[in-house]
C-alpha cells in the first residue's frame, strides 16, 4: 500500500495530474506512480493494415513516455515509473489495476473545465480506493480542507463512512498543512423555504445540541464546525468558497444498477458546482472502519 496511482491523459487540461499527484505523495510518504492512458481509432492505411496499425500504437506511447519522463525530470522526480496503457476503456482499468496492486489513492485532472465527463462519473462510481480529482477552476489561496459528514444518519454503512472521511480528511490537512474544517448539510428543499414552511434557524440550533457528543469526540475547534440547512450542493459550493477549501472530501456510497442512474448520488450533484479539488471516499469493506 501507500502509493498514489496518477492518470495522465491525452488531452490537455489545466489541471497538472503528474505535478499535482508527485507533490501529494511526497507530502503523504507515499510512492507515485504514472500511468499515461492512450487511445486512437485509426482510418485509412492504418485502419486496414494490423502491421501499421501496431507501429503507429508504439510510435503514439514511446511519445507519451517520453513526454511524462521530460515532466518528471522537470519536477526532479525521475524515480517515478512511467506505465503505458494503451486502453479505450480507462475507468476499467485504473480501477482494476489500482487494487489488484496495492494502490492507496488515485489522481485524475477533471477531464473538462466546466462539467464532469461519463469517464469520471464511471470513476466515481466504480473505484474501490480514495479518488482525488482535481479541479480545473481552483480557488486562490486555498488553505484549508473541508469534510461533509452526514450526522444525522443512523445507517451502519454511512456512520462507517462518515469515520472513513474524518480520518482521511484528518492526513490531508496534516500533509497539506491547512485548516480542517467539517460540514454537515441538512436537507430543506428549497420550496419549503420559501414558502416559509421551515424555520432553518431553529434547525441548525437544535442539531448542534442533537450532535454535540458526536462533535465533541471529532474535537475540532467550534468555530470550524459548520451545520447548514438547504441543498447540498449549493450549500457546500458556498461554503468551500467562504473558506476557500483547497479540498473538499465527501463520502460515496456508489449505487450501481438502474436505480443508481436513476436517482443519481448526492456527491454527483456536488462536484457539479465545487470549484475545490474533492477526494471521494468510496463505500468498500476495505476502507470502512469498525464503528467503536
Amino acid at each position: 500500500m501507500d502509493k498514489v496511482f496518477i492518470i495522465s491523459q491525452k488531452e490537455q487540461q489545466q489541471a497538472d495530474a503528474i505535478a499535482t499527484g508527485v507533490s501529494l505523495a511526497k507530502a503523504l510518504d507515499k510512492s507515485a506512480e504514472v500511468f499515461a492512458y492512450s487511445y486512437e481509432s485509426f482510418s485509412g492505411k492504418e485502419h486496414y493494415n494490423p502491421r501499421l496499425a501496431a507501429v503507429a500504437k508504439l510510435h503514439i506511447m514511446k511519445q507519451r513516455s517520453s513526454e511524462i519522463e521530460a515532466q518528471l525530470h522537470s519536477l526532479k522526480a525521475d524515480d517515478v515509473p512511467v506505465n503505458t496503457v494503451w486502453t479505450k476503456d480507462l475507468f476499467e482499468h485504473a480501477c482494476n489495476h489500482s487494487v489488484r496492486h496495492g494502490f492507496d489513492l488515485m489522481v485524475k485532472a477533471v477531464h473538462h473545465a466546466d462539467h464532469y465527463l461519463p469517464m469520471d462519473w464511471h470513476l466515481i462510481r466504480h473505484v474501490k480506493i480514495p479518488l482525488m480529482l482535481l479541479s480545473n477552476n481552483p480557488l486562490n489561496r486555498a488553505k484549508s480542507v473541508l469534510m461533509a459528514v452526514d450526522l444525522g444518519s443512523d445507517n451502519k454503512i454511512k456512520k462507517q463512512l462518515n469515520q472513513s472521511v474524518i480520518a482521511h480528511a484528518r492526513k490531508l490537512a496534516e500533509a497539506t498543512n491547512s485548516q480542517l474544517h467539517l460540514a454537515y448539510i441538512i436537507r430543506v428543499p428549497k420550496i419549503l423555504r420559501d414558502m416559509d414552511l421551515v424555520n432553518t434557524r431553529t434547525l441548525i440550533k437544535d442539531a448542534y445540541q442533537r450532535y454535540q457528543s458526536q462533535l465533541a469526540e471529532i474535537g475540532l475547534p467550534q468555530d470550524h464546525v459548520h451545520i447548514l440547512a438547504g441543498e447540498p450542493d449549493l450549500c457546500l459550493y458556498e461554503l468551500s468558497c467562504r473558506l476557500k477549501a483547497g479540498y473538499v472530501v465527501l463520502g460515496a456510497r456508489q449505487r450501481s444498477g438502474m436505480l443508481g442512474y436513476v436517482i443519481g448520488n448526492t456527491v454527483e450533484a456536488m462536484l457539479s458546482r465545487i470549484r475545490s479539488n474533492v477526494l471521494v471516499i468510496p463505500a468498500d469493506d476495505q476502507l470502512l472502519m469498525p464503528l467503536a
